[in-house]
């Protein structure tokens, strides 16, 4: 099977669409197409069903797209290996964040890291903590930083740095002038939080519970999918909320919102690095695995 062939039918399957695939590649979608049936010409199945303007696996594209994932990582390691053994580091490295990590940490990092190799790519992929551990278990991201740490058996995963939870008001809310208040004041108020599975969600949960509550004794007036969303729904007063210290420090430093924190709680989680034990780590990954662990301190300012 020809190996460019395998990754534009893994990039139509991953996109759900010949357009977009043919966008992400830089090529033309007859070309996309043509690819894709000269794939199926040769294995003698229908791997995608066209779907008007999208595209969906059937269940024979289900079976090798894993496959052709694990020969596209393979060939990008080999790539990389030589690179090495050249004395350079070249190629792709996908990494995945959780919404906290993925959008306030790891940027930074892979920005400092890129100016050391220019020759690099890497692509972060976010979701919440749930969902990004599972792409590290499958093999579509070769590491992650999530915040909380992964059930799977087959993950490694060791605390990077700390963070905690601030209770975020209104500038205008009748706390602004405050530094702290009581636990029964947050429960009277009405509360934004995050979805289920995120990392945040949990640490605040497990936090509940050792002060003997529960989301239950709140009035929750909203789930949000992303600390952005919270943040805006703060500001536009639909409620209070929970938000990670490092997600919000600008807008309180700017006045948008007050950080406060809550007298009888205290919510503090870390962020895990997170890898798979029995895969292999590519050159590329070996060395952002390095710069992480000397570049980043432990403790939440």
């Amino acid at each position: 099977m020809d190996l460019r062939r395998l990754e534009i039918f893994a990039k139509v399957a991953e996109l759900g669409s010949f357009s977009r695939a043919a966008q992400a590649l830089s090529l033309t979608q007859p070309t996309i197409s043509e690819h894709v049936r000269a794939l199926e010409d040769e294995l003698g199945v229908q791997l995608l069903d066209r779907l008007g303007r999208g595209a969906a696996t059937t269940r024979a594209g289900d079976l090798l797209l894993g496959y052709a994932q694990r020969m596209i990582t393979l060939a990008r390691e080999a790539r990389q290996a030589i690179d090495q053994f050249q004395g350079r580091l070249s190629g792709e490295l996908i990494v995945g964040g959780s919404t906290i990590p993925g959008e306030y940490v790891l940027p930074a990092l892979i920005g400092q890291f890129k100016t050391k190799q220019a020759d690099i790519s890497i692509v972060l992929l976010i979701g919440d903590s749930r969902q990004v551990t599972e792409w590290v278990d499958d093999g579509r991201v070769e590491l992650a930083i999530v915040g909380a740490r992964p059930a799977q058996r087959t993950l490694d995963a060791r605390e990077l740095m700390g963070d905690e939870l601030v209770l975020v008001v209104p500038a205008e809310h009748a706390w602004a002038h405050r530094q702290t208040v009581s636990l029964a004041e947050v429960q009277a108020e009405p509360m934004v939080v995050r979805e289920r599975g995120s990392g945040s969600r949990q640490a605040l949960e497990h936090a509940l519970d050792e002060a003997g509550t529960s989301l239950a004794a709140f009035r929750i007036v909203g789930e949000m999918g992303s600390t952005q969303a919270i943040k805006q729904a703060v500001r536009a007063g639909l409620g209070v909320s929970l938000i990670s210290k490092r997600a919000v420090e600008d807008e309180c430093k700017a006045g948008l919102v007050v950080c406060l924190k809550i007298a009888q709680l205290s919510v503090r989680r870390a962020f895990y690095l997170t890898t798979h034990r029995d895969r292999t780590r590519s050159p590329l990954g070996l060395a952002f695995l390095a710069f992480l662990e000397s570049h980043v301190s432990n403790p939440v300012s």
